[in-house]
């Protein structure tokens, strides 16, 4: 059954035909193609690697950035209204969209030399190239400017040593945007797949995220030309703006998630029946229904606030760690309220729930943990950091 959607607030009023374009037909294609085959993929823990070119073909790749590198040029709400609905499909499929756009080609941009640009952009797009985003290390989760990660500058250029973990498509991937420390610096890299003294181990043993592979990056005097450093940036803050690039989309994709679980328990609550009358009608039942449509339709109006925001070039990092705190939280309670009303079902594969509720326990924690985005905006409105 096609997906009819959640708009308690007729939100679609405030779309553009581009917009409702875009948003239509990554619905169709959730529903066509991700939705008939990613149980089983969840179940066996494989990578759907059959879905990248078709999203290649969408343009769901970079989607913002200029048509001149092969990308489709759209606005941040047709990239927001693009993640909710490979989200609805499984946050893996957001999570590969996510990392090739927000968190490689975004980068190669705006850090990027035009000859970096030139080459890759076009290659991420259509997905001849992975890529992924090396920050996270087993030792600096949270800090990550705590970094151990080093390059050393050479006659011929840089040689890297260090580990980062919990890498979305790292095992996959034709290029790595890689940060670490040159002279005491935070500077980024490109490092391409293939190169001396880089492995990419896969993780194995997840209970989420099941369909996404994530990785390690092992670098081992590992040598890369001098033309490989992204030259436009030094310091924490370029890969804290990558951070809030990929967190806008997370904001946007977790309510995805919500609206596939809200979706399945009204449906299912409307055709089970118990004590000779439908599930729907019973007033406990009615209330968990309500908080959820509730929660998600003031979630969807932040969002839609936060790209009016990003549009006008007024969007703070602080607004997207309370998006992104607000709409994964809220995208747990939902899925935790439909697991139990679908009863014991509610295990079962044969609904989305627990593969949602198990995805976003990770999608909580990276980017930016429940918690570190509470302290965010809690030294946003005091004034007073509390993490330092």
């Amino acid at each position: 059954m096609a997906f009819e959607g959640v708009d308690y607030f007729n939100l679609d009023d405030l779309l553009s035909e581009e917009e409702l374009m875009v948003r239509n037909t990554v619905r169709k294609f959730v529903d066509d193609e991700v939705l008939p085959t990613i149980e089983e993929h969840y179940q066996n823990g494989t990578y759907p690697a059959e879905l990248v070119p078709k999203m290649a073909e969408m343009g769901l790749f970079g989607m913002t950035l200029p048509e001149e590198y092969g990308c489709a040029g759209m606005n941040y709400r047709c990239y927001g209204l693009a993640m909710q609905e490979l989200e609805r499909g499984d946050s893996a499929i957001r999570s590969f969209a996510s990392v090739q756009s927000s968190l490689v080609m975004w980068p190669i941009f705006t850090y990027g030399s035009e000859e970096q640009k030139k080459k890759w952009l076009p290659k991420l797009a259509t997905a001849e190239a992975i890529g992924c985003f090396g920050l996270t290390e087993p030792d600096h989760g949270s800090d990550p400017g705590g970094m151990k990660t080093t390059a050393v500058k050479t006659d011929n250029g840089y040689v890297l040593n260090g580990a980062k973990m919990w890498i979305t498509n790292g095992t996959l991937a034709d290029v790595a945007v890689v940060w670490a420390k040159l002279d005491g610096v935070i500077r980024g890299f490109l490092v391409e797949k293939g190169t001396k003294g880089f492995t990419a181990p896969e993780m194995k043993g997840k209970h989420s995220l099941r369909a996404s592979v994530t990785s390690e990056l092992v670098f081992d005097d590992c040598e890369i030309p001098a033309e490989n450093i992204l030259p436009g940036v030094e310091g924490l803050k370029g890969p804290l703006k990558c951070l809030t690039q990929a967190r806008y989309g997370i904001a946007w994709g977790a309510v995805g998630a919500a609206m596939g679980c809200y979706d399945s328990a009204l449906n299912y609550t409307k055709t089970r029946i118990q004590f000779d009358k439908p599930l729907a009608s019973f007033q406990l039942i009615q209330n968990k229904l309500v908080y959820m449509v509730d929660a998600i339709t003031k979630a969807q109006l932040m969002n839609m606030q936060l790209s009016h925001l990003k549009e006008n070039d007024s969007m703070r990092p602080q607004h997207v760690s309370m998006a992104k705190r607000n709409g994964v939280y809220i995208a747990l309670e939902v899925a935790r309220l439909a697991r139990d009303i679908h009863g014991a079902n509610g295990i079962l594969g044969e609904y989305p729930i627990m593969r949602h509720m198990a995805n976003l326990e990770t999608v909580k924690t990276y980017e930016g943990t429940h918690d570190i985005h509470t302290l965010i905006i809690g030294a946003d409105i005091t004034g007073i950091q509390a993490f330092k």
